[in-house]
Formats: C-alpha cells, structure tokens, sequence
C-alpha cells in the first residue's frame, strides 16, 4: 500500500534526499552504492524496468501516467505538496509530474560489461550532463552495444542527463573506465576492439571510409565540446574519424556528432 505523505514545509526531514547535491546523492550510502533522482514518468518506469530500486517519490498534480508509475511503486513513501512548495523546493514547477529517489547499481568492469560486444562508444571527459545524455540516447538508438566513460565525464544518472537521455541511461549497458584522463586505447585493444577516435585532423579518414565497416569490432571515441580528444588519444588510435561537412562549416556538436557516427560506425560489413 502507497504512503501518501502531505508535506507542510520544506523542513522536514523526509526531502534530503531532494534537496541534496547530486555529489552527494552518489556517496548517500557509502561505502554502498548510493541514489539518484530520476525525473518524469517515462525516465522513471525505465529505471523501474531495468531493475532499479525506488526509495520514495516526490509528485506534483497526479494524473493517469503519475497514477501507473505509482501502482508499481507500492511500500515506498510519496510524497505531495502545494505545487508552491514543490516548486522552492526543485527550482522550477513540476510540469513533468514526478521526481523518484531511486538506488543506484554496483557498475561491471569494462571488460565484463564489453565481452561478446562488436560495437561500442567510448566518451572522454564528456562534463556537460545535457550532452552525455543526448549521447547515450544516439548510442541506444544506433546501433550501439555499450557506452564506457572516462572518470571525467559527467554521470549518466545525473538528472538531466537521465531525462534527456529519455531514459534510455537504463537500457544501454555502461561503466567506468578504470583510469583518469584519456580514453583507456591500451585497454580498448585488450578487448579486441580497434579504436576510431573522431577528431579534426588533416589525415583522418572519412566516417565512410569502407575499412571502419569492415572492423569486426570498434570502439567510436567522442571527445569533451571545445577541445576535443586528449593528444595521446588520437595518437594511439587506429583510425582518425572526420565527419565531411559542407564548406564554412568545421563541426557538430559533440552530441550531434554521436547520432552521425553511430548510425555511420555502428554498421559493420556482413561475412
């Protein structure tokens, strides 16, 4: 049974984990894995679907999507407010019906999470929330197997990024690379991938390039917006990707950019 829960102030004790930097949420259970915030019916019901635990929830107006979510969601707390109050306390009004605490998972290794892969997207040091989520919808939507991360990029579970990945952080598998700074490529060609870093360079190959297609297994790297992979990356790539473009124009977005390279890269030559 729901425990509908009133709130009357922004002081009570229930809303820390909403109130918390995301920082935070990540370390709320250590040395367990802690929580995150998922944001909107449909981010939810995929975290939901891919196994994640809900802790409580946090709803505005209730209507038939909020209702479904909440019938699955049965011996957490919910809790309701004055859309007011909801309001100073997410910092903007809750058109998109609920916020849900959920647990997070202990991640794979790269090596466990990439066996029997053919396909797989790297992103180095990748901060901005909005771009990693954009980037991992592209990667579930083309092709795609898995999404490795450097520590630097920003996380998937972060809010935003869930919920503009459409939730789709919780269908396409992913982890951590073991080390800072670059994309691991010494690691890349443990797992038998070849590397194809995606940057602006005179001697890149074109994206089609018929030899990237004959790869049996690859790993597309995408680099931060601005400055791009780190040097020692693109030089022990195998391959230097270019996306043609019209004249006058040098490049995408980094987000952009993912949604052509996967669909291009994410097809392999049939044997």
């Amino acid at each position: 049974m729901l425990q509908r829960i009133v709130l009357q102030d922004l002081d009570d004790p229930a809303l820390e984990v909403y109130r918390l930097p995301e920082v935070q949420l990540r370390r709320y259970y250590e040395p367990e894995q802690g929580l995150f915030i998922a944001e909107s019916p449909k981010v939810i019901g995929r975290a939901l679907d891919a196994g994640y635990e809900p802790v409580s929830m946090l709803i505005g107006k209730e209507d038939n999507e909020t209702a479904a979510l909440l019938e699955r969601c049965e011996g957490i707390p919910v809790y309701t407010a004055e859309e007011a109050l909801l309001t100073q306390l997410t910092g903007f009004h809750l058109t998109r019906g609920a916020l849900c605490a959920m647990r997070r998972k202990a991640l794979p290794d790269a090596e466990t999470l990439c066996a029997g892969k053919h396909r797989i997207a790297v992103l180095e040091n990748v901060v901005n929330p909005t771009n990693v989520g954009a980037i991992l919808r592209s990667a579930a939507a083309m092709q795609m197997e898995a999404v490795l991360l450097t520590p630097g990029c920003s996380d998937p579970l972060y809010r935003r990024a869930a919920r503009v990945s459409m939730g789709t952080v919780f269908q396409i598998p992913w982890t951590y690379l073991p080390s800072d700074g670059g994309a691991d490529i010494s690691l890349l060609h443990r797992m038998g991938f070849a590397a194809a870093a995606l940057a602006l360079r005179e001697d890149a190959v074109s994206i089609a390039d018929v030899s990237l297609r004959q790869e049996t297994h690859l790993a597309v790297i995408l680099g931060t917006e601005g400055t791009g992979l780190c040097e020692a990356t693109i030089q022990a790539a195998d391959y230097t990707v270019i996306i043609p473009m019209a004249e006058g124009v040098d490049s995408l977005n980094v987000a952009a950019a993912s949604a052509v390279a996967f669909w291009e890269l994410g097809q392999k030559e049939q044997s």
